[in-house]
This record gives C-alpha cells, sequence and structure tokens, in this order.
C-alpha cells in the first residue's frame, strides 16, 4: 500500500495534470473537427490510456514512471486547421504519430535521429504552436473583461504561493463564473459515463505530414525526453527507448477513440518522482500508481466534462487553456534563442509556423521547420564565392 506522501503526491499529481491542461486537449480535438461525441471520447481514451499506461509502466519497472498526454501537441492541435476530411484525416495523423513513437523506441538509428532535429528549431517551432493561445487570457480581457480579470488575477495571485495550482484554481474560478451567467443543459450529469466513439482512420499524405509528423516531433522534444531528464535527476534511469514504445502503443490504441497522443510526463513527473513523494525511493513508484488511478477515474467522467465546456463561453475556456500554456511558451522562447549561432533559423521557424500559414494543405509548423532547417544548412554551407 502508497504511505500517506505517496498517496497525497499521486493525488495531486492526477488532479493537476488533468485540470491543468485538459481544456488546451477539448480546444486542439475541436479544431481538428470533433464533435462533442467525439471530442468526450477523445478525452476519455486518453486519460484512461495516460493513466493506464503509467500504472504499468509503474508496476513493470517498480520506478515513478509518470504519463499524461501531450500538452504541446494538443496546442498544435489548436493552432492547425481542420485537414481536409475533417476528423477522420486527423485520427489517421495521430495513428502516423504513434507509429513514429513506437519507430524511435525500438529502432535506435531512427530515434537518434529525432533527437538530432536541432533543440533551438524545436524550441522555435513549439513557440509559435502556442502563441495564438498564449494570447487568449489578453482576448478574454478584451470580450469578458470582468471575468477575464478574475481569472488572471486568481491564477497570478495563486501562483505566487504555489505554481502548480494556479492553473487549477484559475479554472475553478472559470467554473463558477460560467456556473453563474449560462444556464448547464439539461441531463449534464447523465452525461458523466464512458463515451466512446469509435472513429475510423482516414490516411492523407497531407495530414500525416502537416500534423502527424509536427505532433510527433513535439510530443518527442517537450514531453518524452524532458520526462526522462525528471526521472534521471531523480535517481532513476530506465532505458528510454522501451517507455517510447510503450507510449507509442498506448497512443495507438487511443487514436481511433479520438486522443492524439500520451507521453511520458515532464512537469507532474517531478511530484512523483521526488523524494518530497516517498523518501524510500524503492517504493516511490507507488506515487505514480496513485496518479494513474486518478486519471482513469477522471476518464470515466469525460462526458460530463465535454458538456459543460460546450455550454461555456469560448473565450473564457481559451483563457484557462492559454494560463496554462505560458509556461511552455516561455521555456520554449528561451530554448529557441538560446544558440547564438542557430538564432536566426530559430526566429524564421517560429514566425513561419505562427504565421499560420499552409500549403497544400500542411500546416504552418512543418513549413517552419522546414524553412528554419533550410537556413540552418545555408549558414553552415559557408558565404557563396563568385567565380
Amino acid at each position: 500500500m502508497p504511505s500517506l506522501p505517496a498517496l497525497a503526491a499521486g493525488l495531486l499529481s492526477g488532479f493537476v495534470g488533468f485540470a491543468s491542461s485538459f481544456a488546451v486537449v477539448l480546444q486542439g480535438l475541436r479544431a481538428m473537427g470533433a464533435g462533442p461525441e467525439e471530442a468526450a471520447s477523445g478525452l476519455m481514451a486518453l486519460s484512461i490510456a495516460m493513466g493506464l499506461c503509467g500504472i504499468g509502466l509503474s508496476l513493470w519497472r517498480r520506478m515513478p514512471i509518470s504519463v499524461a498526454w501531450s500538452t504541446p501537441g494538443a496546442a498544435l492541435l489548436a493552432a492547425s486547421a481542420m485537414p481536409e476530411g475533417g476528423f477522420p484525416v486527423a485520427v489517421g495523423a495521430f495513428v502516423v504519430s504513434g507509429m513514429l513513437l513506437v519507430l524511435a523506441g525500438l529502432w535506435r538509428p531512427f530515434g537518434r535521429a529525432v533527437a538530432a532535429i536541432p533543440s533551438p528549431l524545436a524550441n522555435a517551432m513549439l513557440a509559435g504552436v502556442l502563441l495564438g493561445l498564449c494570447l487568449a487570457p489578453v482576448r478574454a480581457l478584451a470580450e469578458a473583461p470582468v471575468a477575464g480579470l478574475a481569472i488572471i488575477l486568481t491564477w497570478a495571485v495563486v501562483g505566487r504561493i504555489n505554481r502548480l495550482l494556479a492553473v487549477p484554481a484559475a479554472l475553478l474560478v472559470a467554473v463558477g463564473v460560467i456556473l453563474a451567467t449560462i444556464q448547464l443543459p439539461p441531463g449534464i450529469l447523465a452525461a458523466a459515463g464512458p463515451v466512446p466513439a469509435w472513429v475510423m482512420p482516414r490516411f492523407t499524405l497531407a495530414a500525416a505530414i502537416g500534423i502527424g509528423v509536427p505532433l510527433f516531433i513535439v510530443t518527442m522534444a517537450s514531453q518524452n525526453i524532458p520526462g526522462m531528464a525528471v526521472l534521471n535527476a531523480n535517481g532513476f534511469r530506465p532505458e528510454a527507448g522501451p517507455l517510447f514504445a510503450v507510449t507509442g502503443l498506448f497512443s495507438l490504441a487511443g487514436a481511433p477513440l479520438g486522443g492524439h497522443a500520451v507521453n511520458l510526463a515532464a512537469i507532474t513527473a517531478a511530484l512523483c518522482a521526488s523524494p518530497e513523494a516517498e523518501p524510500d525511493a524503492a517504493r516511490r513508484w507507488w506515487a505514480a500508481v496513485v496518479a494513474g488511478t486518478v486519471y482513469v477515474g477522471f476518464g470515466l467522467l469525460a462526458g460530463a466534462a465535454v458538456a459543460f465546456m460546450a455550454a461555456a463561453p469560448p473565450v473564457l475556456i481559451q483563457a484557462v487553456a492559454g494560463l496554462a500554456l505560458l509556461g511552455a511558451f516561455g521555456h520554449a522562447i528561451q530554448g529557441a534563442v538560446a544558440v547564438p549561432a542557430q538564432r536566426e533559423a530559430a526566429i524564421i521557424t517560429f514566425l513561419v509556423t505562427a504565421s499560420g500559414l499552409a500549403i497544400f494543405g500542411v500546416s504552418g509548423a512543418f513549413w517552419g521547420l522546414l524553412a528554419g532547417g533550410a537556413m540552418l544548412l545555408l549558414h553552415r554551407s559557408g558565404p557563396f564565392t563568385r567565380a
């Protein structure tokens, strides 16, 4: 049985992991064309997949291996145009991303090739993806000044005391404001149960390149690799490949139900892996098991969450999502400009990605990475010479 500190750390990790970013996930699924039932199914699939995956990996390795959904990946979806063909085509891209995750874990040359993508370019692409959502709190101030200000002030004040609780506190205020200003649809509690909705994937080259590949890259660069770093920093050194492959398999399992990707947790992983969760490192895996159980419980209530969000003013939900992504945006910007020799290429990647450019149905994230990579190669080739 878990000790009291491990139980508390797991409960906190599960609550923070779900409450701080599920609004981002719903924004991403809706942008891809998911209807209310499909969005609820996707949220359910992701929550249950990351819960079961975290429990399974922790029991297997006897380490606190926390698993989360890809929040940067959801932000990528929210910033991308709906693919031609709608949500089934997006689900096909989710399958492509899951297959690449499995491949990166099982085939070392491919994993090394992904790791060789310059960090400034990957961070710049992520920053460009996140920019639009991070502006949502400002838009909320313009469209709903009182409610927007209440949400932002709550986030700022609580964050001054405990940063991990800042976004959940802002979410609670947003929920309170919404409950006070709108009439919820009848039968919302009846919709609380599991809501699986099978979506047959459709595969197109444009969606695979414009959604699947960038989703894979941001998931690896912003979640899996930092997640391994958190484990290593706390004295746990599992082999990375099998962990990446297992999260890829769970991503594949969740994709036909609308889930975009699950991966190693980064921020919430520290709650379960640190000595505060359990002084005995050999028993610290209990915290991750508890967190996984919390995720499964939230997944079983996904229908009510989506029904509530559908009735809420979109700008307030987007404001909470934007606040949840500010930290990731700041880290991405910092990483993008950290290497002076690659700064110009990173800025080009950021600008092209943030522009929303779409060519041949392929999203700006791919073109941003391509443009930055081309500039990097041009600089490395040396100055042009005249004959």
